[in-house]
């Protein structure tokens, strides 16, 4: 199940990734590996391959989708519990439901910045001062796997940094960092994004300044063949 670039890429992050390491020493190695596969000349022939139907085009495609934070989750590789490769294609002001909200993950990742440019910023809880929020607790569902937001009352939350990453740039995160990214550019965005699977967290954390959320937010997975269409365009877009 898969070509030259797809079992090369499932031996590398197979070999970084699949062995029991503290959080920090993953986020170091999941930060390397998503910068060797990231590289233009490798990720194009990757995205090549997978867009020919090479991998596991039926099973990535239930796993990928539009995201509510205004950007396409192609999944490239699953490695089940153990990590997660996906291309994120980032649309300069697409957003809905959530554009504006700061989160954290289920487990720690690493993303490199293919072309394009992000803005992110980093958040830390505090008592009082800073930023007014709502928090929520954000879970799916087990049988659609829509979001599920429980909200649980206010917080107060304070910028800690503020990055730009370019084309080259590499960032990585333990689980629990609450941050938000953002396309920082009227051109596309694409970037490889590597969530590892150690000791993953049952939800995440959400805060919002934009008033209430709903309840469950739909996920709407792609089709084979919008799938295999999104990777040709990724393939075309990387080679220009």
């Amino acid at each position: 199940m898969g070509g030259r670039q797809v079992l090369a890429a499932r031996r590398l992050l197979a070999e970084a990734l699949d062995g029991e390491l503290p959080e920090h020493k993953r986020v170091l190695a999941a930060r390397e590996v998503v910068a060797e596969l990231g590289s233009s000349d490798r990720l194009l022939e990757l995205t090549a391959e997978l867009a020919s139907g090479e991998g596991d085009p039926h099973g990535c495609a239930r796993l990928s989708y539009r995201h509510v934070l205004g950007f396409d989750k192609l999944l490239l590789i699953d490695g089940g519990p153990h990590h997660m490769l996906r291309a994120h294609l980032w649309h300069p002001g697409r957003g809905a439901i959530g554009k504006e909200d700061i989160h954290n993950h289920r487990s720690p990742l690493a993303s490199y910045v293919v072309r394009g440019r992000l803005a992110m910023e980093l958040y830390a809880p505090r008592r009082d001062g800073g930023i007014e929020a709502d928090r929520y607790q954000e879970s799916l569902a087990d049988e659609s796997a829509d979001w599920l937001l429980e909200p649980t009352g206010p917080a107060r939350l304070h910028l800690t940094q503020v990055a730009a990453y370019t084309a080259g740039s590499t960032y990585a995160l333990p689980a629990h960092t609450l941050h938000r990214a953002w396309c920082d550019t009227a051109e596309p965005t694409v970037t490889l994004f590597l969530e590892t699977g150690s000791g993953r967290r049952q939800h995440t954390d959400v805060f919002t300044a934009a008033g209430p959320h709903p309840g469950a937010v739909p996920k709407v997975p792609l089709d084979v063949d919008d799938y295999l269409a999104e990777l040709d365009a990724l393939a075309e877009l990387l080679r220009s």
